[in-house]
């Protein structure tokens, strides 16, 4: 995807137009990562901005929803949820090519590799810790008292996870699966038939979080693109999946030392939440497993069609994509042995 100074220069009226506090001129460099949703660091003389748009050319029905995005923060500033503070929306995609919003810079770490090599053991803890608090504190959020009443359908969110990421999966298919047809069909037969409705991030991971600088915790959480109002339970498991990756296959801890490294086994993080929210142990536990793992295997087929297609936005999405049917696997793994 190219960038061009008339971009710039129409991103910088629009700016100057829509932002408040905003003066040019305006520098414009893409960030790395943004598989969905390209994002840019915008620089001025004075200030630091981010910039995150969908990409360019036809995209999946209901996919790169970044004015969701924009709502949810939004919405939660100022809660036990940190956010990076929302400056504008625009939907008119002459701007820059699609729909974008911009949103203040939060100095800060990211970190890819939930080993977090370089930290010490008690600073794992700390940041594990606290990024179970956080996505407990965004699970005890009544949705309606932040002005997201609306922000979905409550009930049945399983079932309807698993319809949206099978017609995803359909629609970005480039050759057969068989993990994903097993799992297209056991996971309807083993849905539960209601649940809690919360606030749902989607994607709640450790490298969509900004670290401190120096100390180990969360100034912010980041790409909201998922959310919706859905189910705890099934939200948890997603973040959950980090335990059960190998790290070569999709950022992942299966296989290390955890204790070495001073991150918490499943077990005690799952108890952690379940004290932090309130809810009991789950009996169907590998379901919830089993369902993140199909709908990353789904989003990763969708990255790998982006790539087949020419519209993904990162370099390496072909290779990302082919992690689809690994990941799949993995899921119909854990399925069997419910």
């Amino acid at each position: 995807m190219s960038w061009t100074q008339e971009k710039t220069d129409g991103l910088d009226v629009w700016m100057a137009a829509h932002v408040p506090g905003y003066v040019g001129p305006l520098r414009v460099e893409q960030l790395a990562g943004g598989q969905s949703n390209p994002t840019f660091r915008l620089t001025t003389p004075e200030h630091a901005y981010v910039l995150r748009r969908k990409p360019s050319g036809p995209v999946l029905p209901s996919a790169h929803a970044v004015d969701r995005e924009f709502r949810v923060m939004q919405a939660l500033a100022g809660s036990d949820v940190p956010v990076p503070p929302v400056l504008a929306l625009c939907d008119d995609p002459s701007v820059v090519g699609s729909m974008f919003y911009v949103m203040g810079f939060v100095p800060g770490r990211v970190v890819h590799d939930p080993r977090m090599p370089g930290f010490s053991p008690a600073d794992r803890a700390l940041v594990f810790d606290d990024l179970n608090r956080v996505m407990a504190a965004l699970h005890r959020i009544d949705p309606a008292e932040v002005g997201l009443g609306d922000y979905g359908r409550p009930g049945a969110y399983a079932a309807r996870q698993i319809a949206r990421w099978t017609k995803q999966y359909r629609a970005s298919q480039i050759h057969p699966i068989p993990a994903m047809e097993s799992l297209i069909e056991w996971l309807p037969r083993h849905a539960p038939e209601g649940n809690e409705t919360r606030l749902v991030h989607g994607d709640y991971r450790l490298d969509n979080v900004i670290l401190h600088p120096t100390e180990p915790r969360i100034l912010a959480v980041l790409d909201w693109e998922l959310s919706t109002l859905g189910c705890p339970l099934t939200d948890f498991a997603n973040h959950m999946m980090t335990w059960h990756v190998a790290p070569d296959l999709f950022r992942g801890l299966a296989g290390e030392d955890l204790g070495a490294l001073g991150i918490p086994l499943e077990t005690e993080y799952r108890a952690r939440w379940l004290a932090r929210t309130g809810h009991p142990e789950p009996e169907n536990w590998n379901f919830y497993l089993a369902l993140a793992l199909f709908r990353m295997a789904a989003i990763l087929q969708g990255i790998a069609r982006r790539a087949l297609d020419g519209t993904a936005a990162d370099a390496d999405a072909k290779a990302v994509g082919a992690k689809a049917a690994p990941m799949a696997e993995l899921g119909w793994h854990i399925a069997q042995s419910s």
